[in-house]
């Protein structure tokens, strides 16, 4: 009994001296007894917004972590096109099947990144344009024609990638896009409009050798078109304006 007591009595002490420290501190803030200035009336102890807690590692900023995944995915980038010239240059068949592996698992990580970068920073219009061109260098046509949309929705005068989405194009047989993309090309960017016409002469004898679900008619009518194209710019080129 005498311990309850005693500890009852040490309690009510506590609380008086409690009451006592808050009015003191209150004095000389305008926000009256126990109020901290800029804390609105909240006592200490009680994270308020854009109090940091402790011992909690800083978190990068969208634009600056935009920029960091960025920077990593060029790294990746320039991985697999190094990868990639080693493949080329292998002969031995284990070597070059080797160095193609590496190439597919750096395209994978610098996708990756680039995805990050847009996760932070939707409207960077380099990480489109890069992850255009890594789903095209993967095969995956439709998806870079998606991510070409969307870097030419944000920059139309990027022609690089008007001739890879033309590429795109080409490879899912979308002709009549890829006839644009060259006019376009072709009138404002000729070595651009060249090397997307090295694309369709593949796409043409390939279709000749085996059609693939084409229409012959189609197929000869594209044939057709591309040779009236080559000797046009033929005659341009030797007669320039």
């Amino acid at each position: 009994m005498r311990r309850i007591l005693i500890c009852g009595l040490v309690l009510l002490a506590c609380i008086g001296a409690g009451l006592r420290t808050a009015q003191a501190g209150g004095q000389g803030y305008p926000g009256g007894a126990g109020q901290l200035p800029g804390r609105g009336g909240i006592g200490p102890g009680v994270n308020q917004p854009g109090d940091e807690l402790p011992n909690t590692p800083p978190v990068d900023k969208p634009d600056k972590a935009a920029e960091k995944a960025f920077k990593a995915g060029l790294k990746s980038l320039n991985k697999a096109r190094e990868f990639q010239e080693a493949a080329d240059k292998a002969t031995n068949p284990d070597k070059k099947a080797g160095a193609l592996d590496k190439v597919s698992d750096a395209y994978g990580k610098a996708l990756d990144q680039f995805t990050e970068a847009l996760s932070n920073k939707g409207d960077m219009v380099e990480a489109w344009n890069y992850v255009g061109y890594i789903h095209l260098r993967l095969g995956a046509y439709n998806e870079s024609i998606d991510d070409y949309n969307h870097t030419l929705a944000l920059k139309p005068d990027l022609l690089d990638a008007v001739e890879h989405r033309g590429e795109a194009y080409v490879a899912v047989d979308r002709l009549d896009e890829a006839k644009a993309a060259y006019m376009d090309l072709f009138n404002h960017e000729r070595p651009l409009a060249d090397q997307l016409m090295v694309s369709m002469q593949k796409w043409l004898d390939s279709h000749r050798a085996a059609a693939n679900g084409m229409r012959a008619a189609d197929i000869d009518s594209f044939g057709q078109w591309l040779q009236e194209r080559v000797a046009i710019a033929k005659q341009t080129a030797s007669n320039p304006q």
